[in-house]
């Protein structure tokens, strides 16, 4: 919030344009008039500034807990908090997922202040850590340590079945969508942000002149070979992939977002998000894709599309909308921004959704 005020009164700030004589007759005032309303312009910034850090919700502090996994004996550490109610009455359990780079411990300010605020269980598990190795980026040892840390949760509070939430933003996108597709039934809505959905598409992207980046490099290592290496392997990276699984979300609410200069100034283009959608759309029954293979293009390459779009606002995002395709109560919204994530528009969207959930956890 301070930061826009900042940058609104930066791009008009006098000394960066005209001179004090000039922006005296265009303002008919004398220099030190001018003066007076520049002090009076920083001081007011500074004000609104410190009055937002004031009504920022404290972020409270965490406990750590730990699971045991079914398949292996592997410990898993997690994080969570709750609100004190959240023994004596069913409250809603939010679910955040880390990113593709890191694991528990990644600080998620934003995310737990959103959640806090809500007076939401929040839960923060480790699912194998940073995506570089076989157990980790997917694998069905990562989807259990989730399950496994939503029935800690569920064994220490009291959790409203109808209200039990998933996001992630980034490789936790990733994750949500592809926990949405294993396991529906396990969740009320998902929240997913500027993750890849097709972990085959992805590597390629991130390989230059045919050498693997980073990206690629780290997929290979969590799959153990590049995509064709066999017909194993080539299984392994569909099992890891939403984009094959999100056909069976059923009724599962799933919010898709991107920004649309991702894949450009960020690590992941947006044809995974649409691709994502378009794949639950099919799951929903339609046989011709809501966002066509022409859209795709389009957003890819010009950043937008040719055909006028209806007008489209999001509760918590007040960004431009390129696109904004539903299919049921799923929905996919690509906005002007980059890689990147808006808890408020997240929390409004989930705020709006309740649907049962079942109750043990299942092995894949």
């Amino acid at each position: 919030m301070e930061t826009h005020r900042v940058r609104t009164l930066n791009k008009v700030r006098p000394s960066e344009r005209y001179s004090c004589t000039t922006w005296c007759e265009v303002l008919h005032v004398t220099p030190v008039t001018l003066t007076v309303i520049m002090a009076f312009a920083v001081a007011a910034t500074a004000a609104f500034a410190i009055d937002d850090e004031l009504t920022l919700t404290p972020v409270p502090k965490t406990t750590q807990g730990e699971t045991t996994s079914p398949l292996d004996g592997e410990k898993q550490p997690l994080l969570y908090w709750a609100p004190p109610k959240a023994t004596e009455e069913e409250t809603p359990l939010f679910v955040f997922l880390h990113s593709w780079s890191s694991d528990y411990t990644q600080d998620n300010e934003k995310w737990l202040r959103a959640c806090v605020e809500h007076e939401w269980i929040w839960l923060h598990p480790n699912f194998r850590g940073v995506n570089q190795s076989p157990k980790a980026c997917g694998s069905k040892y990562a989807r259990q340590d989730i399950l496994d840390a939503i029935d800690f949760i569920a064994s220490k509070f009291k959790v409203d079945r109808s209200r039990v939430y998933l996001a992630g933003v980034s490789g936790g996108g990733h994750m949500s969508l592809l926990m949405a597709g294993h396991h529906p039934d396990r969740f009320s809505a998902v929240s997913a942000w500027v993750g890849p959905t097709d972990l085959a598409e992805w590597y390629r992207f991130h390989c230059k002149d045919g050498q693997p980046q980073k990206y690629a490099q780290m997929i290979a290592k969590s799959l153990s070979g590049q995509p064709g290496d066999s017909l194993e392997i080539d299984r392994d990276y569909q099992d890891r992939s939403p984009v094959f699984h999100l056909h069976k979300v059923a009724d599962l609410p799933v919010s898709i977002w991107a920004g649309i200069e991702d894949g450009h100034t960020g690590s992941v283009p947006v044809s995974h998000s649409l691709r994502a959608f378009n794949a639950i759309a099919k799951g929903h029954g339609q046989n011709v894709p809501p966002v066509s293979e022409r859209e795709i293009e389009e957003l890819l390459t010009k950043k937008q599309l040719s055909a006028l779009q209806p007008r489209s606002e999001i509760t918590g995002l007040s960004r431009d909308i390129l696109l904004h395709r539903r299919s049921k109560d799923s929905e996919v919204i690509i906005f002007d921004g980059g890689h990147e994530s808006v808890p408020d528009a997240a929390f409004s969207w989930l705020l709006t959704k309740k649907r049962a959930t079942s109750n043990p956890a299942s092995q894949d």
